[in-house]
């Protein structure tokens, strides 16, 4: 018997279904909350060290729009976001908010309000159109210009060269990150990048969030390429949710620590520049003081976390992952393990909320999805006892858990040996409705309230603890597309009215920061 449904009604029955999920569980869970306040009064800029760099984050695909202006290739998110459905509001990011024509105006805005840098990515399809071949000098020549733009301004750019849009041509070619030609081809576009613009660029990132890619592109299918296989196919046309998130993952780890080993034996003396890699790190903490809830919080770590950074510091996959998913995790040769090893200058940390973690005593995710989100035997939720770990954002997943940042470098100073950190982002996102009004919409005390409390708590580990963190990036300097939630929330400390030619204007969040930087 074949399933016909429409994606719009997966990602629409899928959210419904976690919120049930979530709501049901919570109901269950007996256990009590607590929250610990920070004190926010005094924070600023003198909060942090000598050194300390602050900027904004974004991306290509999110901001650039002009999709097929000056020899730009497709990438995946192109005919992804085109698909019906796929976007919750059925837009797509051909336009964005138009920062390939408008970084001029963008840059001045970021000096306007004091910021040391500017975090972006480089559209990997703008420099090869068909992911490898001949160069596209085009889009070398646009990149030029916007470094070029943020230097002349004192805005240091931070440069991530993969934030999940891999060009079109090579998915088609041979399944993308499925496939170990790969890492080549990534290697060749990373070098380009190295050699046309590493005499400026003094900091590289050489992924965003492989974490996320791997599970909503090829294990519940709702991030591009779109692949999967749990409900018996009927989310997704292709693929296998229980082998391909490894795969991807293992392939995205070896392009890293190829890209990083090119840069250091070619670039790095030359050009005196840093590389790393950005993840994104929930901090987990346990339902109960059970054994099983603790041993559980630890697992979800390491199918998060230290699924990345057990191979980068230790060599290894962690234990539990090893013990847990058997034969279908790849596996290092000795050659692969030394190169993945100490393959980073700094840690980019993503970080927006917190949860709570139980054991999957009865198998809930599993039964459900059979999955790899299963593997873990974690169950995630930001409930106990019927009660949230914090005050919601607009997304369904954002909980507002200030001190988990804390927990969060303490957990990375601890376990990894104390490496540099830099947050390379954090934020919050209000609801976009048409029936708020501009006025109302720039007053956003809630963001204000947030970036205060988690750079109380950043400032904190920092100072009493001992973690070694030295910049902050705030997600985002515009409101943007979100993925697969289109227009449908605003992240950003600038306005956008998406009604009236992109017209950017400053919520009160930018008041703030600029006092807080000045």
């Amino acid at each position: 018997m074949k399933f016909v449904v429409t994606s719009l009604g997966v990602n629409i029955m899928m959210a419904k279904f976690v919120v049930l999920v979530m709501s049901i569980i919570a109901i269950i869970v007996t256990l009590q909350s607590s929250t610990v306040a920070q004190s926010t009064e005094d924070i600023s800029r003198k909060s942090f060290p000598q050194g300390f760099v602050f900027g904004t984050a974004s991306s290509a695909f999110q901001y650039e729009g002009a999709v097929k202006e000056d020899g730009r290739g497709p990438s995946i998110w192109d005919g992804f976001s085109h698909q019906f459905g796929k976007v919750i509001d059925f837009s797509n990011a051909d336009v964005a908010v138009d920062q390939y024509h408008r970084y001029n105006e963008d840059v001045q805005l970021m000096a306007d309000m004091g910021l040391d840098a500017y975090r972006f990515s480089i559209s990997w399809s703008r420099i090869y159109p068909n992911g490898s071949g001949e160069i596209n000098e085009a889009g070398v020549e646009h990149y030029n210009k916007f470094i070029d733009a943020l230097l002349e301004k004192g805005i240091e750019p931070y440069v991530t060269l993969y934030h999940w849009d891999l060009p079109q041509a090579l998915e088609d070619a041979y399944n993308g990150w499925l496939n170990t030609k790969i890492i080549t081809d990534y290697a060749q576009f990373a070098e380009t990048c190295f050699e046309r613009f590493g005499d400026r660029v003094k900091n590289w990132l050489t992924f965003n969030e492989p974490h996320t890619f791997a599970i909503q592109g090829y294990d519940v299918g709702l991030h591009a390429p779109g692949r999967c296989s749990i409900l018996f196919h009927v989310l997704c046309g292709a693929g296998n949710s229980r082998t391909e998130p490894y795969i991807v993952a293992h392939h995205v780890l070896l392009s890293h620590a190829t890209a990083v080993d090119i840069y250091r034996k070619k670039y790095k003396a030359e050009q005196g520049g840093r590389i790393g890699i950005a993840f994104d790190v929930m901090w987990y903490e346990p339902m109960s003081n059970s054994s099983e809830d603790v041993a559980a919080t630890q697992r979800a770590q390491d199918f998060q976390f230290g699924w990345f950074m057990d191979p980068i510091f230790f060599g290894e996959y962690p234990r539990s992952m090893r013990e847990r998913v058997g034969d279908r995790l790849p596996s290092f040769s000795i050659e692969e393990s030394n190169l993945v090893r100490w393959s980073l200058d700094f840690v980019g940390i993503n970080h927006y909320t917190t949860y709570y973690a139980a054991n999957d005593e009865k198998h809930i995710i599993g039964f459900v999805l059979n999955d790899a989100l299963a593997d873990s035997g974690a169950i995630t939720l930001p409930f106990r006892k019927g009660t949230a770990i914090g005050s919601k954002a607009a997304s369904i997943w954002l909980y507002i858990v200030p001190w988990g940042i804390r927990s969060l470098m303490n957990y990375i100073k601890e376990r990894y040996g104390n490496p540099p950190v830099i947050i390379t982002e954090n934020g919050m996102d209000d609801s976009n409705s048409i029936f708020i009004p501009l006025k109302k919409a720039l007053k956003d005390e809630q963001r204000i309230r947030y970036h205060a409390d988690y750079l109380s708590s950043l400032s904190a580990a920092i100072k009493e603890d001992g973690c070694d963190v030295r910049g902050y990036f705030a997600w985002s300097l515009l409101d943007n597309w979100e993925w697969a939630g289109g227009y449908t929330s605003r992240f950003g400390l600038y306005f956008i009215d998406y009604n009236d030619n992109l017209k950017r204007y400053p919520k009160d969040s930018v008041k703030w920061f600029k006092k807080f930087l000045s």
